[in-house]
């Protein structure tokens, strides 16, 4: 198992923003977390990478409990994070932002080699690569932010909601690049308030509602549960 999350409580203050979560990725899968604003889905994800410490449970990476590891360190293990909101540095060039996602790495020839990986992958970032970061669209932000996450060279890739603002024609592209991603080895946790767009991409899925995981399944059957159409789907 490549990912293993087993009873996690997280608290911010006093209350309790996931409640006894427990949920597993295996290598070569797309699973996702869908649930409304507020039902603790970047809570998990910041967690996992480190950014949150959890006041129970475990997180298992490659058989390694990794909940009191340092972020950097779970970085340099193989966990990836493209965060809600991108992040990245608007004054700095696009070729700028994306070497800082290399900055644990040290074999500067397997650096080039991604770096190219990087640039067939995302042709527009290749164009634009001396372009100041700030002023590109929001669909190529959010690329120039996988980008970024994809030259840690990660086995897992966390993705907080990639859709986010974006058109839906640039949405549909997202989809495309997350497909692509995860074809070529990459395991991906994708953390989605578009429902239709996650379901259909993921292998599985679990439905979070308020810290509570209240369904799990294979994506396809959760697309179709009822439950899940009232509540996400809008039908």
């Amino acid at each position: 198992m490549l990912l293993e999350i087993m009873a996690l409580m997280v608290r911010y203050g006093g209350a309790e923003c996931l409640k006894d979560i427990t949920l597993e990725v295996e290598e070569g899968e797309i699973v996702t977390i869908i649930g409304s604003n507020g039902a603790g889905k970047t809570t998990t994800l910041r967690t996992i990478s480190g950014l949150k410490r959890p006041a129970t449970g475990k997180i298992l990476f490659q058989g390694k409990r990794i909940e009191e590891t340092p972020a950097q360190d779970i970085v340099r293990m193989g966990i990836g994070h493209v965060p809600q909101g991108r992040n990245l540095f608007p004054y700095m060039a696009v070729l700028e932002n994306i070497k800082l996602g290399a900055y644990l790495r040290s074999n500067k020839n397997q650096i080039k080699e991604d770096l190219e990986k990087i640039f067939q992958t995302f042709p527009v970032l290749k164009a634009r690569r001396r372009q100041q970061t700030g002023t590109l669209s929001g669909g190529e932000q959010q690329m120039l932010a996988i980008a970024r996450a994809l030259m840690g060279n990660p086995t897992l890739l966390l993705m907080d909601e990639p859709s986010i603002g974006l058109a839906p024609i640039v949405v549909r592209e997202i989809g495309k690049i997350a497909l692509d991603i995860n074809k070529r080895g990459t395991s991906i946790l994708l953390v989605e308030q578009n429902a239709k767009l996650a379901l259909k991409l993921a292998h599985r899925g679990y439905v979070l509602e308020t810290g509570c995981l209240v369904l799990e399944g294979k994506g396809e059957d959760l697309l179709d549960d009822e439950r899940v159409k009232k509540a996400y789907l809008g039908q």
